[in-house]
């Protein structure tokens, strides 16, 4: 193992680089000197091991470079994630397929201890079986592109009817369209603004913005005391009057558009029930938790034809709407399911330590799910084919989960840690009633990707200084890939905060966005041509040396105070 030497040169190789970006001789001089002063010192400090132990073994992320670059399967576990079981709604027969695909995989390469773990119950499992949308208007005919909401009930066959925009300014206007309803399909919202976009879809971060997140220090809450915004809360009591309202009525479908993009993109997710405002998040019921005959059917139209339809409403041009959409509800099982798998630790004193490395692998249902979060499940089975293949030997005991229930609330991960970690009361709880389980001491670390599919450029430190210097250092060997900033930031919304809401060090990478949140996220656009195969192997390589690492240091990382 080549170790670094001495404190000096742990200062050259990780503290200076990023802080002589655009920056004349004079600055950079000031900028290190506080670095020193304000941030390395303080380290020698907070972390327990000694600077000796911050080492970074070169021989053996060479190794992982060769076998994850020049022998990549990350794009095949890709494939069969995408085009063969996607898409992965929570609780489909799509997402138990896939379960039973990824199962296969952990036993084939090799790993141990291959099972599910459930959780639970969720609720419903859902599918769409056919769906097709036309409309007609006494001067034209045109096919509507559109997706339903998940859990939205479907018709026995075809049927036709008129659409309506329903003019709401109180509740007591819905009183004009009492009965009236019920052969019709229902537009509530005014279209969505259009303008030219001037952004590049695809992007990388640039050097000032990781020089920004390298620089980030605790983030300012933007809460305000107080009971609430009294106008949220009229127009949220007044949202949940309408869909009390339409669940009585019960139009044959209500329509609205994608919550994000143009283009033809449609950004969708579940079917919305009626839930009163001051409803606790636990207490809601969802639409997965709910009887069909309680959901209306709910459509997401494309922005432009939903601006379409409209614009020929208030004409007064007739719009006849022909839907052909069929769901099946499945009830049979309402659990949900992680599949887990391990490689044993091998030190007599460390193996019954564990670090953790996961994805979700449950999607919305528009797509596949390529880069949310397929992307993330395929790299993480690639990590452990990579660490498989070159025979490692860890100290510790290596498990890897692929989640079930992301989508809907961080459920599988959540549950997970409650069942072997650390049970929080109610859906996170307070910390202070937290209970711990025999493995809370036991437990390393947990490494997560679900920011979709660019390469990883460093690492959040979910507000955990203790780990900066080591995050550093594990990262020197990726300079040439631009995989070396280390955050402050607290990143949250995905399966890393369950552990990290347990005080067990829980951590997300920092990823290139390329076209996530501009054009994939939650879309109709979420496939596997989303994929870049250079990203995804690269992304495989470096979260294999930080799990590679952590199995192999002396102590356990150490937690936030």
């Amino acid at each position: 193992m080549d170790r670094l030497k001495s404190f000096p040169h742990l200062l050259l190789k990780v503290g200076i680089f990023q802080y002589t970006i655009n920056l004349t001789k004079i600055h950079m001089k000031l900028r290190i000197l506080s670095l020193f002063l304000l941030w390395i010192l303080p380290l020698q400090v907070l972390y327990s091991q000694s600077v000796e132990d911050l080492s970074v073994d070169l021989e053996m992320v060479e190794k992982i470079k060769t076998e994850g670059i020049d022998n990549s399967q990350v794009m095949n576990f890709a494939s069969w994630l995408t085009d063969v079981y996607g898409p992965r709604l929570t609780n489909s027969p799509q997402l138990e397929y896939a379960r039973q695909y990824v199962k296969s995989q952990f036993e084939e390469l090799g790993l141990q201890n291959a099972h599910y773990h459930q959780w639970g119950p969720f609720g419903s499992g859902w599918e769409l079986k056919r769906f097709a949308m036309h409309a007609n208007t006494p001067h034209s005919y045109f096919p509507i592109t559109a997706f339903p909401k998940a859990w939205s009930p479907g018709h026995d066959g075809p049927v036709k009817g008129n659409v309506i925009f329903l003019e709401l300014d109180t509740i007591e206007d819905l009183e004009q369209y009492r009965g009236t309803l019920s052969d019709k399909f229902v537009m509530m919202d005014f279209p969505q603004p259009s303008a030219p976009s001037w952004e590049p879809l695809a992007s990388r971060r640039s050097n000032d913005e990781l020089l920004n997140l390298a620089n980030a220090s605790r983030a300012l809450s933007g809460s305000q005391p107080g009971g609430g915004n009294p106008a949220a809360l009229a127009r949220a009591e007044m949202r949940y009057q309408i869909m009390k309202f339409l669940q009585e009525e019960k139009p044959l479908a209500l329509l609205d558009f994608g919550y994000r993009g143009w283009y033809g993109q449609i950004a969708v997710t579940a079917a919305t029930m009626p839930i009163a405002p001051g409803t606790s998040w636990g207490d809601a019921v969802r639409a997965h938790q709910a009887d069909p005959a309680d959901i209306i059917p709910q459509i997401s139209l494309k922005r432009e034809h939903y601006g379409r339809i409209f614009r020929m409403l208030e004409k007064e041009i007739p719009v006849e709407i022909e839907l052909d959409m069929q769901t099946e509800f499945h009830h049979d099982d309402l659990h949900g399911y992680n599949v887990v798998a391990e490689i044993p630790g091998t030190d007599p004193e460390l193996k019954d330590q564990i670090v953790m490395l996961g994805g979700h692998l449950d999607s919305w249902h528009a797509a596949t799910g390529a880069t949310d979060n397929a992307a993330g499940s395929a790299v993480m089975m690639e990590v452990m084919r990579i660490l498989k293949a070159l025979d490692v030997q860890p100290r510790r005991t290596i498990r890897i989960a692929l989640w079930d229930g992301e989508e809907q609330g961080l459920h599988g991960s959540r549950e997970y840690v409650n069942d072997h970690f650390a049970s929080l009361p109610g859906s996170f709880g307070p910390a202070e009633e937290m209970e711990r389980k025999s493995d809370y001491d036991n437990f390393s670390a947990y490494f997560n990707i679900d920011n979709g599919g660019g390469q990883v450029r460093g690492i959040h430190l979910q507000e955990n200084e203790n780990l900066r210097l080591l995050f550093r250092t594990w990262l020197q060997p990726f300079s040439s890939w631009d995989a070396t900033t280390v955050s402050f930031t607290n990143t949250g919304s995905t399966d890393h905060v369950s552990f990290d809401r347990a005080g067990l060090p829980g951590f997300q990478f920092i990823q290139d966005r390329l076209e996530y949140f501009t054009m994939t996220h939650h879309s109709n656009m979420d496939y596997y041509e989303r994929l870049v195969e250079q990203d995804l192997a690269r992304t495989a390589v470096i979260v294999a040396t930080f799990v590679y690492h952590t199995a192999m240091l002396d102590e356990k990382l150490p937690r936030k105070e």
